[in-house]
């Protein structure tokens, strides 16, 4: 398979499922799911990491999975940590890299810092054993399912994207559409999962024909424009990954012409995070401004 079909996998930070049926959501408590229900504490780790704090958002969430041992989320949100570092230090997450055809089929240039890497594994690993020990009790644990969704879909990106293995990141990419089917079906509130969805009908959507083609014989579907409204789910309702969508939606609708939405979803961004150097450089460049000296340096 050309390994420029694999590059479908690109940034989708939690892995897609093209669709999902909409059954009941399981009974649950606040206290019991913190990937369902903000916790002030991930809330503030998750913050820290979209203000490029990396050190301290693992700090954080270091402190919470310490106290909270049973719990898959923390070691998920700890190895989002050493992903976003890295695509934050490789310029992924810019309109350079996403509007740049031959990155944007190909991934990064170079190779990824090999100790961020080996942590963000050691991290997933964590976070796959304490979740299939939840299913020992209950096959379908809605938390379960989103740290298995959430931990195969970063490894796809890394894989695709980092590390240019296109073909491994697509097992990995089909092993999250499972688990994101289930917990959608079970969690049709999880906002922040639609995000998966909706990135990856997007890239599939952006492929030309022949690539759509034969993707379309592995039951691999696309569409642009839902995989956008998709993505406007988790920037409306989502929990800890709202930014991620606002800058994924704000780039496909910078590759779509859709200026206005773009310059509104990066200037919100960077009123809230005004420490993050790359969401003040993609507001500049959206709105045809300079980018600020003192980012170029």
């Amino acid at each position: 398979m050309n390994k420029r079909v694999c590059i479908l996998a690109l940034f989708v930070l939690l892995a897609p499922a093209v669709r999902a049926a909409q059954e009941p959501a399981a009974e649950s408590t606040p206290g019991s799911t913190p990937a369902f229900y903000p916790v002030p504490e991930l809330m503030t780790g998750f913050n820290l990491l979209y203000q490029q704090k990396f050190t301290e958002a693992r700090e954080t969430f270091d402190d919470w999975k310490s106290r909270n041992p049973e719990e898959p989320f923390g070691e998920i949100a700890l190895a989002a940590s050493y992903l976003f570092e890295e695509l934050y230090r490789q310029g992924v997450l810019t309109s350079d890299f996403f509007l740049n055809e031959k990155k944007f089929l190909h991934g990064i240039d170079g190779k990824p810092d090999p100790d961020h890497m080996n942590h963000f594994r050691e991290a997933l690993t964590r976070a796959r054993a304490l979740a299939r020990q939840r299913q020992k009790t209950r096959a379908k644990d809605p938390e379960a399912l989103f740290a298995l969704t959430l931990a195969a879909g970063m490894e796809s990106d890394a894989l695709a994207i980092l590390e240019k293995k296109q073909l491994d990141g697509l097992k990995r990419m089909k092993e999250a559409n499972e688990c994101a089917k289930q917990l959608l079906a079970l969690r049709p509130d999880a906002a922040d999962a639609y995000v998966a969805p909706g990135i990856a009908n997007y890239i599939i959507g952006s492929l030309n024909p022949g690539y759509r083609f034969a993707l379309w014989f592995g039951g691999i579907h696309g569409d642009k424009k839902l995989g956008m409204a998709e993505v406007a789910k988790t920037v409306e309702n989502g929990r800890y990954l709202r930014p991620f969508a606002k800058i994924m939606l704000a780039l496909a609708a910078r590759r779509e012409k859709q200026n206005a939405l773009a310059q509104t979803l990066l200037r919100e961004l960077s009123e809230e995070f005004p420490s993050n150097d790359t969401f003040a450089a993609e507001y500049a460049k959206a709105m045809g401004l300079p980018v600020p000296a003192i980012l170029t340096r």
